[in-house]
């Protein structure tokens, strides 16, 4: 089985020095990184190649975009999505190759520790576990009862098959927030999502800059948004703070 870890990135110049050195400290290594850039406008590229990392520019910007076009551009059997502000655990690697020896999984993903300069925010990590089931159960309620699907978020660092990503056509595009969420329910037909019970640190910097209340709200807002079929105009409800 081989293993391709993919960082969509873009003007992540503030995160991405713990972020490779949590690559580089990854026992056994991944078969392949790459990093796939959106046309960043900081020092990202420079810190990534002076790391050493395989680096491409995505010629259309955006998460899914960003993602397709590296999904095309790796050679491995097993795909995981790794966001430039989350790390994996030193063993993450083996973790991953463990879980899809189970033919019967389709995607899976670790369990977020939301953290930050004044440790961990326990509420938002507990909610953001929580919402993988109940997100499901009220507004794909065929799909969780009958087939156990959770939805997982970027923050989960998700993996799964080269060949079925291929399959249902990869990320949809129009999507710049929850895409990942619309990746679960098309990989579901091949088989079961899992959430691991193993950390993926990943970064409180957007509690951090809209105050918790307000992250909470938009967290809840853009992830109704989308229940009800909004796709276009959800990047609209989720500022940037890069």
């Amino acid at each position: 089985m081989k293993l391709s870890i993919i960082m969509p990135i873009y003007n992540e110049s503030a995160a991405l020095p713990d972020s490779i050195a949590a690559l580089k400290r990854l026992n056994p290594q991944p078969d392949e990184i790459l990093l796939i850039d959106g046309k960043s406008e900081d020092d990202s590229l420079l810190i990534a190649q002076n790391a050493g990392l395989k680096i491409m520019t995505s010629p259309t910007r955006g998460r899914a975009a960003q993602i397709n076009y590296g999904v095309e551009n790796v050679s491995g059997d097993v795909i995981c999505i790794l966001h430039g502000d989350s790390m994996l655990p030193i063993d993450g690697v083996a973790v991953i190759k463990s879980a899809m020896t189970d033919e019967t999984l389709a995607l899976a993903g670790f369990t977020p520790r939301i953290a930050g300069d004044n440790g961990t925010r326990w509420g938002s990590s507990i909610h953001n576990w929580l919402k993988t089931w109940y997100t499901p159960m009220l507004f794909r309620p065929r799909l969780f009862f009958m087939h156990g699907v959770r939805l997982l978020y970027g923050d989960h660092a998700m993996f799964f098959r080269r060949a079925h990503y291929r399959e249902v056509g990869g990320c949809d595009e129009r999507v710049a927030v929850m895409e990942e969420a619309d990746l679960c329910i098309k990989l579901s037909r091949y088989g079961k999502t899992k959430i691991l019970m193993r950390w993926v640190w990943t970064s409180d910097r957007r509690i951090a800059q809209w105050g918790r209340w307000r992250a909470n709200y938009i967290y809840l807002k853009v992830g109704l948004m989308w229940a009800f079929g909004a796709r276009e105009r959800l990047a609209d409800h989720y500022p940037d703070i890069r």
